[in-house]
């Protein structure tokens, strides 16, 4: 089930920039606003969705549901030529597809349970399936490319990216509604529990905390910049002008993550080390290399080196942030809030943070780094997202107070 939640998504999400600019030729500001849909997304459908397993719908079949619909979703949007009507196509599958990610953790952590296992011991090793089939997934789309050098002038099936995750998503929702067990409602919500107890509002109140309020700005702030290498990483490594890069750039974008699963497990001894403050500072200046090492690539020997190394220091920018953020969260809550709290904190990194992220790049990019031929100016667009981070990093450094206690033992949840 982990594999395939994940397959669906590696797809076509790696390779969207290469099909809006390549096929389609969107410019920066129209692909923005499309790789967006993600971060509004995020915004509302997992709280709406997790509303109606919790009180009506069984999880499983809300789960085999949903993926039924992405995927007829996903084999619409290579019809499309309209980039605000595939904008439209494109929020609905990811209004689809966000819930799925949070109800493939609750389902798994039922039937654990059921099996009297501890998730929190159990479950990491299987989430890592999640990061092998999104790998999959990534090397099958570049191996079609490879297998078919004009796939890209096949017309519908210029889009095929998106149809291997309508058949992953099939797949499934076949395998969800004949081999996942029932999980019935919870009926959570009966009682005086008010609706936005249920939706996490109340973490709100979080925010009248003067570190809180600080962590969750920064979080936006970060979070504009999270997705950046993967709505551009592709059509930029495709750029260089180099057999190899050319040939296998989904392939090389896939070592992003693999190394994100090795950086997992590094991240106890880091936190023990050197606290929640200093890793995710150690997270903040590693996006700045992995943007700076992208403006820095090209054809030569060490340019493709850099492009490796690039993909690299991702996994220390991208699980750094994300995990020591969501443990800090955790450590600053009570239990009362615990969940929804980390429902603010990824709203505020891949909802808020993530819309405003790509939707301002986009136009920046347009409006600053694009050619009048449409060429796009890569180096300088990677060293201002550099730039960014740096930024961001100084920043955090000097507004957020935190003090380590090393003696203090974090587990990892």
């Amino acid at each position: 089930m982990n594999f395939l939640e994940f397959f669906v998504w590696g797809a076509w999400m790696m390779t969207l920039g290469t099909y809006a600019f390549g096929v389609k030729h969107w410019d920066s500001a129209e692909f923005g606003i499309i790789f967006s849909t993600m971060g509004i997304a995020s915004l509302f459908s997992p709280a709406l969705f997790g509303i109606i397993a919790d009180k009506w719908v069984k999880s499983n079949v809300l789960f085999g549901i949903l993926h039924l619909l992405f995927a007829i979703t996903l084999c619409i949007l290579p019809m499309i030529n309209n980039p605000w009507v595939f904008f439209g196509f494109m929020l609905l599958a990811m209004c689809f597809y966000m819930p799925t990610i949070a109800l493939n953790n609750s389902i798994g952590f039922e039937l654990l349970v059921r099996e009297g296992k501890d998730p929190q011991v159990a479950f990491p090793p299987i989430r890592v399936w999640g990061t092998i089939g999104f790998i999959a997934a990534m090397w099958i789309t570049n191996i079609v490319k490879l297998a078919v050098p004009d796939i890209f002038t096949k017309g519908y099936f210029a889009g095929y990216s998106f149809l291997i995750g309508t058949a992953g998503a099939v797949v499934l929702s076949i395998f969800t509604f004949t081999q996942i067990p029932s999980i019935e409602p919870e009926n959570k919500m009966k009682g005086s529990k008010k609706l936005v107890d249920k939706l996490g509002l109340q973490a709100f109140s979080l925010f009248k905390d003067s570190k809180m309020a600080v962590f969750f700005i920064f979080s936006i702030l970060l979070g504009a910049a999270l997705q950046l290498t993967n709505a551009y990483g592709d059509a930029f490594i495709s750029s260089v002008n180099h057999p190899f890069t050319k040939e296998y750039s989904t392939i090389i974008l896939s070592v992003s993550q693999v190394s994100e699963t090795l950086f997992i497990l590094t991240i106890p001894f880091f936190l023990r080390r050197f606290g929640i403050k200093k890793v995710m500072l150690m997270s903040m200046f590693a996006w700045m290399l992995r943007f700076g090492l992208f403006g820095i690539a090209g054809p030569t020997l060490w340019g493709i080196v850099s492009i490796f190394a690039s993909c690299i220091v991702y996994g220390m920018a991208f699980d750094f942030f994300n995990i020591s953020g969501a443990l800090f969260v955790e450590e600053a809550t009570g239990e009362k809030i615990r969940n929804s709290a980390q429902g603010v904190f990824m709203m505020m990194t891949n909802g808020v943070g993530a819309v405003l992220g790509n939707v301002a790049a986009g136009y920046a990019i347009k409006m600053f780094f694009t050619g009048s031929n449409g060429s796009l100016d890569w180096p300088s667009i990677w060293y201002t997202f550099a730039i960014y981070a740096l930024i961001v990093a100084i920043l955090f450094m000097v507004l957020f107070k935190y003090k380590h206690t090393p003696k203090k033992k974090l587990e990892l949840s």
